[in-house]
């Protein structure tokens, strides 16, 4: 999985995320952002193509963007990206963003075992082909 971030989510400081990589191993990929509002549908369709079974971003809460509407924009990409990953035949939940809360702020590790949690039963995404099924899953 690939998790986009925006700096202002709690507990995502450069020592937080080498932590969080070194729990999740290779099973989730951390970008930090200076703002959500820079994810472009690109960067989530590459990762999808290339090594991801899911891209999720993690914005900061609405209204508080330092860029004034950061998170406003990274929704509207988000949905764009549902859009376009539907129309190849894919599931729109291999897409998401999460909004962190102003009155109850979560970390960074609690969010993404959460979307971990939500993306884990979809399964290997089929645009990696099947080099990435495991034998039972190739019918082996």
């Amino acid at each position: 999985m690939a998790l986009f971030y925006c700096r202002n989510v709690p507990e995502s400081r450069e020592k937080d995320r080498q932590a969080l990589e070194e729990a999740f191993g290779e099973a989730v990929s951390f970008f930090p952002m200076p703002c959500s509002g820079r994810v472009e549908p690109v960067h989530l369709l590459r990762a999808l193509e290339e090594f991801a079974d899911a891209a999720y971003v993690i914005t900061c809460p609405e209204g508080a963007c330092r860029n004034f509407e950061g998170n406003l924009r990274a929704k509207k990409r988000i949905e764009r990206t549902k859009l376009i990953i539907e129309s190849i035949g894919l599931e729109r939940e291999r897409v998401g963003l999460i909004v962190c809360s102003k009155e109850n702020p979560r970390p960074l590790a609690v969010l993404a075992r959460e979307i971990m949690d939500r993306v884990s039963s979809m399964g290997p995404s089929p645009a990696l082909g099947p080099e990435t099924l495991n034998d039972e899953e190739k019918g082996i």
